[in-house]
């Protein structure tokens, strides 16, 4: 009697086999895939819900709108770049080494396959949807620029570099390591570079920062 009480007691329907926070990192991952392969618009939220597994409702309690998914991917790829520069170790570099580390982390983010197509997308529909072009403005421009910025605001007040504009000349650095590249693989031109070639850029723009500004 007491077995079938308890038996009697189970919940019915399908358990939950996974939580919320990977539920949304499966959704994501879908998510990524059809903006990639068909676009912004063309992407419906039935079809990232079937490739992820789940139901659209399950979809919509997790992400509202299309648009706070497409924010929440762009956050989510940011988040890589913020997770390689860690403080502790920026720290314990010295002036060159932590510049190559952040210029060869920002390489990695921006001159990627994914983000290369992902950049060429918010352009392309960014103004049937500006949504878009802020999510992608605040959530990786703004927060990658921070997060560089703040590195040389550092340096300034450790006495290792001078600089009048540290806004200016982030923006500076950001674009002759990225400008080029990012520019002959958004026209496809040229294939985004490999790791090899992102790594001789970091040195190469550290060299050319540093003769620049360094005391």
């Amino acid at each position: 009697m007491v077995q079938n009480h308890e038996i009697e007691k189970k919940p019915r329907g399908r358990p939950q086999v996974r939580c919320d926070e990977d539920t949304r990192s499966v959704i994501i991952e879908a998510a990524n895939r059809q903006f990639h392969e068909n676009g912004y618009a063309a992407a419906s939220i039935a079809a990232i819900a079937q490739e992820a597994g789940i139901s659209t409702k399950t979809l919509y309690r997790l992400f509202p709108t299309k648009g706070d998914l497409f924010s929440e991917m762009i956050t989510e790829r940011t988040e890589r770049f913020l997770l390689a520069l860690d403080p502790s170790t920026l720290a314990m570099a010295d002036l060159r080494q932590g510049l190559e580390r952040v210029l060869m982390a920002y390489g990695m983010l921006t001159l990627s396959v994914d983000t290369i197509t992902m950049t060429r997308l918010v352009i392309s529909e960014s103004d049937r949807f500006p949504e878009i072009a802020n999510a992608f403005y605040e959530k990786a421009i703004v927060r990658t620029n921070t997060l560089m910025e703040n590195w040389l605001h550092k340096q300034i007040d450790r006495g290792l570099i001078a600089l009048d504009d540290p806004h200016a000349a982030c923006g500076m650095m950001r674009g002759m390591m990225i400008m080029e590249p990012q520019r002959a693989a958004m026209l496809r031109q040229e294939p985004p570079p490999k790791i090899e070639t992102i790594a001789a850029r970091a040195k190469m723009c550290a060299d050319l920062f540093l003769n620049g500004c360094a005391l």
